[in-house]
């Protein structure tokens, strides 16, 4: 996917808004900071622990405008249906979109439905856009990233992922993981309101904390420093992840986001962090090196390093 947007995508719509290579585009308007952002869902199966198409949809695109640091006001739908989707399903699936802009307070304004044939679409595909008014006034993005930074994790790992790859039911796997779906925009917005010093945001989703932290890495020139000890990851994450040769650092999140912010508002920002439920199990697991340099090192759990990369081809397909 990083080749692809790389070689094709960034070469044919070049602009300065898309260069900045963030979860949104932040622009002014008649006086107003605007941030859009735009992501398409194809996850199998469509309904799963923790939550369903539907609020994936929603909350995913809440959480790229938090990321630019916005309250999502208003939000676009697209829905390609296959001819036989049943009726009982899309309606389950309006209501959790429903739900959640209403738990976000955003609302649906404006929407499309496409029907392709049998076999084409595999149930259902959503495609969900936002607009929201960005609330930060410094501006957030990797090229804000400073060194000295402290990176602050907001919860464990992989639970998304790995609850999506037992629900399909393909391994003869049963787990009880269910996925991290939220929105995350309340923790974050307090964040940046507290005072603290953000520098960037970065939702965790396909490809987790490690595609994560290298793009980062790479946007910023800078090196990243993580401690494999401060990042967690629950038991029965850890146990599949073993079962299945995962590592919990590329399992995708639809619940965690990362936050760079200067070491000296450390403290207050793991406060705030840790009084909402989403983010309640905030830790800082690493800081920013010099600039000049990039890539993320993994200080292990027996002391040694190593290089961590981005995930390379599609470890866990269809998960979001």
């Amino acid at each position: 996917m990083s080749r692809l947007i790389e070689q094709v995508f960034l070469p044919a719509f070049a602009n300065e808004l898309l260069g900045r290579r963030h979860d949104g585009a932040v622009m002014e308007v008649a006086g107003l900071r605007l941030a859009m952002s735009t992501d398409a869902y194809v996850v199998d199966p469509p309904f799963f622990p923790g939550g369903d198409i539907g609020s994936l949809a929603v909350n995913g695109t809440v959480n790229d405008l938090a990321m630019c640091g916005a309250r999502a006001v208003w939000l676009g739908a697209s829905f390609i249906l296959e001819e036989g989707f049943p009726l009982e399903s899309l309606t389950r699936v309006t209501a959790s979109m429903a739900d959640a802009a209403r738990a976000a307070g955003a609302q649906l304004v404006t929407g499309d439905t496409k029907v392709v044939p049998r076999g084409k679409a595999d149930g259902i595909f959503v495609t969900t856009t936002g607009v929201g008014l960005v609330e930060a006034t410094a501006e957030i993005s990797p090229a804000s990233v400073r060194t000295g930074d402290i990176v602050i994790l907001s919860g464990d790992l992989g639970r998304h992922g790995i609850a999506v790859m037992a629900a399909r039911g393909t391994l003869g796997i049963r787990s009880a993981v269910e996925s991290d779906c939220a929105a995350l925009a309340e923790p974050v917005l307090a964040l940046i309101g507290s005072g603290c010093r953000v520098s960037c945001l970065r939702d965790l989703t396909r490809g987790g904390l490690a595609s994560a932290l290298v793009e980062i890495s790479e946007a910023s020139g800078r090196e990243i420093g993580i401690d494999e000890a401060a990042i967690p990851v629950c038991d029965e994450v850890t146990a599949m992840c073993e079962l299945l040769g995962l590592d919990p650092l590329h399992v995708a999140n639809e619940g965690r986001f990362v936050a760079f912010v200067n070491a000296e508002d450390a403290d207050r920002a793991l406060a705030v962090l840790r009084g909402h439920p989403v983010s309640a199990g905030a830790h800082v697991i690493g800081t920013v090196g010099n600039a000049g340099g990039s890539g993320v090192v993994l200080r292990t759990l027996v002391g040694g390093q190593r290089m961590v990369d981005m995930l390379s081809g599609e470890q866990l397909p269809r998960i979001c």
